[in-house]
């Protein structure tokens, strides 16, 4: 299951929230995305480091990209409403998509743990629609 993976990879691999979020899909869902490539999330962890966009979010959007997109965004019907169903649905999850107000209620003795797990389950349950 993508939380289990993402967990690993986060507490156990000490990858941040976007990186674990991404690397998990991959390996769930066989984006067959590469060392290189996976490397590309490591800035959005910490909300781009300045408690932007929260970083799993984000590994759920790249994800979300990887599974729908084949060409360009614009050649995927209906993927920019499928993000912005994600993206709703997460911050009904979470309580919101900003990393430095996501922390203040989440950030604890497993970091944003709990946080990594809703944007796994969000990206779950939007891919099963």
């Amino acid at each position: 299951m993508l939380k289990e993976i993402a967990k690993q990879q986060y507490l156990g691999q000490d990858y941040n929230c976007a990186e674990s979020v991404l690397r998990a899909a991959n390996a769930e869902y066989g984006l067959g995305l590469e060392e290189k490539s996976l490397r590309l999330m490591a800035g959005f962890g910490g909300g781009m480091g300045c408690g932007g966009v929260c970083g799993a979010l984000s590994g759920a959007i790249a994800a979300l990209s990887g599974v729908r997109v084949s060409g360009r965004a614009h050649s995927a019907p209906g993927f920019s409403g499928e993000c912005a169903e994600l993206v709703a649905a997460f911050e009904a999850k979470a309580g919101g998509t900003q990393c430095c107000e996501l922390k203040k209620r989440w950030f604890g003795e497993d970091r944003c743990l709990a946080v990594v797990e809703a944007a796994c389950q969000t990206l779950e349950e939007q891919l099963k629609k």
